[in-house]
């Protein structure tokens, strides 16, 4: 039984099965952000109250890539693929980039650009001791 943070380290699975975890995790919230995206591509669901005929161009062109990148990405995290990983980080670089360089344009949104940073660092730290525990067997 697990009563202490000890007993969980000890009694945790492999770095490589959190890892593992992780990133179908992620590939779930991609998967769904893609689904959402085609939801307003194809007029099911308007974003903040505008209808995807009636965004600016430039709004419709970051849908249109998000929403098929988004896909593109879970489907590579969910099967643990090299390709995958780096879609995603492709995508989550985008979006920082999208908020930051062009906020005039997408407007600034620091949750969001926090949250990816974090999962990228998230992502980099489980790598590293999925790495190291590897080395030591």
């Amino acid at each position: 039984m697990i009563v202490t943070f000890q007993d969980l380290l000890k009694n945790r699975p492999p770095w490589s099965t959190v890892l593992l975890w992780y990133l179908r995790i992620m590939a779930l919230l991609l998967i769904a952000g893609g689904i959402i995206h085609w939801a307003r591509i194809v007029g099911f669901a308007p974003w903040r109250g505008v209808w995807f005929w009636d965004m600016p161009v430039e709004w419709q062109t970051a849908t249109v890539f998000f929403a098929v990148l988004d896909l593109v990405a879970g489907i590579g995290l969910w099967l643990t693929v090299s390709w995958g990983t780096v879609m995603w980080l492709f995508r989550a670089l985008s979006q920082i980039v999208m908020h930051t360089a062009f906020a005039d344009i997408f407007g600034r949104r620091p949750y969001e650009i926090s949250f990816y940073m974090l999962t990228i660092a998230a992502y980099l730290l489980l790598l590293y001791l999925m790495e190291q525990e590897q080395r030591k067997k």
